[in-house]
C-alpha cells in the first residue's frame, strides 16, 4: 500500500470517528403516535389523551417523518420531546450541512394537508401530522416548541417559508380550527418569513444575486447554526409557547402539522418539549414594571383560580418561599410585590395543577393639596381660575407624573368622568370651592389631590396716572410706555417683596390672563387710556388695579423750522412766540428768552416747553449772503447771432445777472448778444446788495455795405474797434488780391481800389491783433 492511499484511509477514519462522536441529537422513529403523545408530549395525570393518529413519510422504507428525540447531552434547549419533519425524521440529526437541493429526493406523492392549506393559504406537500383528543382539568393548555428550518439561508426568508400549525377545536364539532403557532399577542403564524434577522445583499448558489430584506420579529430568532450544531437545520427560533384557554372537562381535538410550501426543497421541523403539554391555572397577565402594568400603590389584587373548592384543594405561596403557605382558598388577595403561585390538587387524585403570576407594585404617587388664589373683579366671590397653575404644585414638580384632569367632585375624579373641560378658564361655583386633580403615573395608577379656589383678600392702592409727552414726531396722542420702568415701581411701592406685575387691556383679560400687553406698550386709544395691572405673587393673584396712561401733545402753531438770510457783516434777530413756559437756545444756554440775535451763519435751535412739560424744538437755519464781485467775462464775438457773454464772479449769495442794467436772469451766461458796449451787474436776491459794474464790449463786423453816397453804410468798418487794442485789417478780393489795409485809426473802406470803384461782390478780410489773435471773415459789397 503506497503512502498516499494510507493517508486517505486514515483521513477517512478520522472523519468517520468525528461524525460518530459529534455532539448531536438522537432520533427514535419507531415509536407510535400514542407513545409519542401519551408518554412523551403529555405525560401528565392532569390531562386525558385518546384517539391518537399520525401520518407522514410512507415512501422511505423503515422511516417515519415524526419521531422521539433526545438532546443526547448537547446544547439543544429541550432534553427530549417529539419532532415533526418535512422529510424523514432522521434528517434532523446534526450537524448542519448546507445542501441547496435538500429535499429534492422526497417522494412527489407525499401529499398535502387541507387544514394546513386553509389556515396558512399555501399549497402544502410532504406534510407530517400527529393528532389526538384530550380532556383537561383546568382552563389553560400550553406546550413549548422550536421551529427550525434550512430556509434560514441566503435570502430565502425574504420569500419562502415552510408552513406548520398547531390546530385545536372542540372534538366532534364542525367549528373551525384555531392555530396556536403564532407570534405572541398576534395572529401572525410562526414562519421563517415572519421571524428572521436582517438579510444583507449577497449571492446564492448558481450566481444569483439578491438584495436582502429587513428583519422581521428578530427577537424571536435564536440564531444561525454551524457545522457543529446538534440539529441539521440552518437556523431556529427561540423556545416559544403555544397556549389556549379551554373549558375544564370538555374534550378537544389537537392536530400538529408541518409541511413544505409549494416546493420540496429545504426541509423544516418542529420540536416539541416533552411533558410541556400541560393544563395550567390562569391567574392573568403578570403585573410588572417591565410590562408597564404593575399594581398601583395599596391596590388589592384578587387572584382567582376559577376552580371549584368542592373539586380541588388549594395552596397559595410565594415562589421564593414555598414553605410559607399564604392561603388555602380558591382565591387569594395580593397586597405586596412578589411572584405568587397556586397549586390545586384534584381531590382523590395525584393531579396537581399550578399557576403563577408576578406582581410588582408601583411607588406611591407624591402629591400635595394646594390653593389657587384669584382676584375678583366685582367682589361677588366668583371669578375665573386657571387651574393649570396647580399642575406642577399638586404633583410636586415630578415630571414622571401626568396631570389627567380636574373634576368638580371626588367621585368624578376617581371614576375619571366629567372632567372640567376648560381648566384654564374655570368659573368657581362658590367661594373657597374645592376641585380635585387626578394625578396618574405612566402605569395608569392615580391619586387625587385637592385644589382650593380662593378669592384674594389683598388690595393695591388706587394709582396715579402715568403721564408722558408725545415725542415721536407725530402729535397724534399715541406714544410708547415702558411699563416696567414707569408703572411697575409705582404700583408695587409699599407692597411685599417678590410681587410681579402684568398688564392687560381689559379687566376680564387681567382676570383670565388673556393677551397680556408687552412691556413696551403703545397706547391704542389716543391721549388717554386705562389698562389693568395684575399684581401676582408666584402663581396667585394679589390684586387687579386700573391705571391710566396719558399722552400729552404739544404742537405750537407757526413753529416749523425756518431758514433766514444773514447779510455779510450784519445780524438778524431770531424770535418765537413769547407764550411758552421756558426757552433754551443751543448757541447760548444762558438765554432763556424767546429771541436771539444771530451774527454768524449756522443752525440755531430753540427748545420750548409748555405747562405739561412737553417740549418742541425749532431750528433756524441762518444762511450767509453777500454782494457778488464780477471778476471778468468770457466773450464770444464776431459770431453774429452766436455772440455770447459769460460773466465770472465770486461771492456767497444767490444772484441774478444783467448786462444792460434792466433785464436780469439767474444764469450768468448771455446768448445772442448784439455788438455793443455793456455794463454788467449782479444783484443778490436775498437783498444783500448789488455787485460792482463790469464793462463788457462785444464786437462784430458788418456783413455788407453799400458805398453809393447816401450816407448809409457807405463805409465798411468794425464798430467800436477803437476800443480794442492795436490791430490791422487786410481786405482781399476773391482771388486773394490785397485791396485795402487799415488800423485802429482808419475810418473804414469805401469800396475803391486805386481810386476805382470795385464791383458788387464778396470780399474777405483778416483782422490781426498785436497779441496774435486773428479773426477772418467775409462780407458783401452792394451797388
Amino acid at each position: 500500500m503506497n503512502k498516499v492511499k494510507s493517508f486517505l484511509i486514515v483521513l477517512f477514519l478520522c472523519c468517520l470517528s468525528g461524525k460518530i462522536n459529534a455532539q448531536v441529537i438522537t432520533i427514535d422513529d419507531q415509536r407510535s403516535p400514542q407513545q409519542l403523545i401519551e408518554n412523551t408530549l403529555v405525560n401528565s395525570s392532569c390531562a386525558s389523551a385518546s384517539n391518537f393518529s399520525g401520518s407522514g413519510d410512507t415512501f422511505t422504507p423503515g422511516k417515519k417523518s415524526f419521531a422521539y428525540f433526545n438532546n443526547n447531552g448537547t446544547s439543544f434547549p429541550f432534553n427530549e420531546g417529539i419532532v415533526l419533519v418535512t422529510s424523514t425524521a432522521q434528517s434532523a440529526v446534526g450537524p448542519f450541512l448546507s445542501d441547496a437541493n435538500e429535499g429534492a429526493g422526497d417522494s412527489p406523492q407525499w401529499g398535502n394537508d387541507s387544514d394546513l392549506d386553509a389556515i396558512l393559504s399555501i399549497n402544502s406537500l410532504n406534510t407530517t401530522v400527529l393528532e389526538f383528543d384530550f380532556i383537561a382539568y383546568t382552563s389553560l393548555l400550553s406546550f413549548n416548541y422550536i421551529f427550525a428550518s434550512n430556509e434560514y439561508q441566503y435570502n430565502y426568508p425574504c420569500q419562502y417559508s415552510d408552513g406548520f400549525a398547531f390546530l385545536i377545536k372542540e372534538a366532534e364539532s364542525t367549528d373551525p380550527y384555531k392555530n396556536l403557532a403564532v407570534i405572541p399577542n398576534t395572529s401572525i403564524p410562526v414562519s421563517s418569513i415572519n421571524i428572521h434577522p436582517k438579510i444583507e445583499p449577497g449571492t446564492r448558489p448558481g450566481g444569483i444575486s439578491y438584495t436582502g430584506c429587513e428583519a422581521s420579529n428578530a427577537s424571536y430568532f435564536n440564531g444561525l447554526n454551524t457545522n457543529t450544531s446538534p440539529i441539521n437545520y440552518a437556523g431556529q427560533t427561540i423556545v416559544m409557547t403555544a397556549q389556549s384557554t379551554v373549558i375544564t372537562g370538555k374534550k378537544y381535538h389537537v392536530k400538529l402539522v408541518i409541511g413544505d410550501a409549494d416546493v420540496r426543497y429545504q426541509n423544516s421541523a418542529i420540536f416539541l418539549e416533552a411533558g410541556s403539554f400541560a393544563s395550567k391555572i390562569v391567574l392573568g397577565e403578570d403585573r410588572t414594571m417591565a410590562t408597564n402594568n404593575p399594581a398601583c400603590f395599596k391596590e388589592k389584587i384578587l387572584l382567582d383560580s376559577k376552580l371549584s373548592p368542592t373539586d380541588y384543594t388549594f395552596k397559595w405561596y410565594k415562589k421564593d418561599n414555598p414553605a410559607t403557605i399564604l392561603g388555602t382558598n380558591s382565591t387569594f388577595e395580593v397586597t405586596e410585590t412578589g411572584t405568587y403561585k397556586v397549586e390545586a390538587t384534584v381531590i382523590s387524585t395525584t393531579c396537581i395543577l399550578s399557576g403563577e403570576i408576578k406582581i410588582d407594585y408601583a411607588p406611591e404617587i407624591s402629591s400635595t393639596n394646594t390653593t389657587v388664589v384669584q382676584c375678583d373683579d366685582n367682589t361677588d366671590g366668583i371669578s375665573i381660575f386657571n387651574l393649570t397653575k396647580a399642575d406642577n404644585i399638586v404633583k410636586n414638580n415630578d415630571s414622571e407624573i401626568l396631570n389627567n384632569g380636574y373634576y368638580e367632585s371626588l367621585a368624578n375624579a376617581e371614576a375619571k368622568t366629567n372632567p372640567i373641560l376648560t381648566p384654564d378658564k374655570y368659573e368657581n361655583k362658590s367661594p373657597n370651592q374645592v376641585v380635585f386633580a387626578r394625578l396618574e403615573n405612566k402605569y395608569g395608577c392615580y391619586k387625587i389631590a385637592e385644589v382650593t379656589l380662593q378669592i384674594s383678600n389683598t388690595a393695591v392702592a388706587n394709582q396715579n396716572p402715568i403721564i408722558t409727552c408725545d415725542e415721536d414726531g407725530i402729535q397724534d396722542g399715541f406714544y410708547q410706555f415702558d411699563l416696567n420702568a414707569l408703572a411697575t415701581p409705582q404700583i408695587v411701592f409699599g407692597l411685599p417683596n417678590g410681587l410681579t406685575v402684568q398688564y392687560y387691556l381689559t379687566a376680564i383679560d387681567a382676570v383670565t390672563e388673556t393677551s397680556a400687553v408687552p412691556n413696551i406698550f403703545k397706547n391704542t386709544t389716543a391721549f388717554s387710556q386705562t389698562i389693568y395691572a395684575r399684581v401676582v405673587n408666584g402663581p396667585d393673584c394679589y390684586d387687579i388695579t386700573p391705571i391710566t396712561l396719558v399722552v400729552n401733545t404739544f404742537d405750537p402753531p407757526n413753529f416749523e423750522d425756518e431758514s433766514v438770510i444773514l447779510c455779510k457783516d450784519g445780524n438778524i434777530p431770531l424770535t418765537v412766540d413769547p407764550g411758552f413756559s421756558s426757552y433754551s437756545w443751543n448757541t447760548d444756554p444762558t438765554n432763556n428768552t424767546n429771541s436771539l440775535i444771530a451774527y454768524d451763519a449756522g443752525d440755531y435751535l430753540v427748545t420750548v416747553q409748555d405747562a405739561n412739560g412737553c417740549k418742541q424744538t425749532k431750528t433756524f437755519k441762518v444762511i450767509l449772503s453777500e454782494p457778488a464781485t464780477i471778476t471778468g467775462a468770457v466773450i464770444k464775438d464776431f459770431s453774429a447771432n452766436d455772440n455770447s457773454v459769460l460773466l465770472e464772479y465770486t461771492g456767497a449769495g444767490n444772484y441774478e445777472f444783467s448786462i444792460d442794467g434792466q433785464d436780469f436772469q439767474y444764469d450768468p451766461m448771455f446768448n445772442n448778444v448784439k455788438p455793443g458796449i455793456y455794463n454788467a451787474i449782479a444783484s443778490d436776491k436775498n437783498g444783500c446788495g448789488p455787485s460792482n459794474t463790469f464793462q463788457v464790449i462785444v464786437l462784430d463786423y458788418p456783413r455788407y455795405f453799400t458805398p453809393n453816397g447816401d450816407t448809409y453804410h457807405d463805409l465798411w468798418a468794425i464798430e467800436n474797434s477803437n476800443l480794442l487794442p492795436d490791430y490791422k485789417i487786410f481786405i482781399f478780393d476773391r482771388y486773394g488780391k490785397l485791396l485795402k489795409q487799415m488800423n485802429k485809426s482808419s475810418t473804414g473802406w469805401n469800396g475803391q481800389f486805386n481810386g476805382q470803384e470795385l464791383p458788387s461782390d464778396d470780399y474777405w478780410f483778416t483782422l490781426t491783433f498785436d497779441n496774435g489773435k486773428n479773426v477772418k471773415g467775409h462780407f458783401s459789397l452792394k451797388r
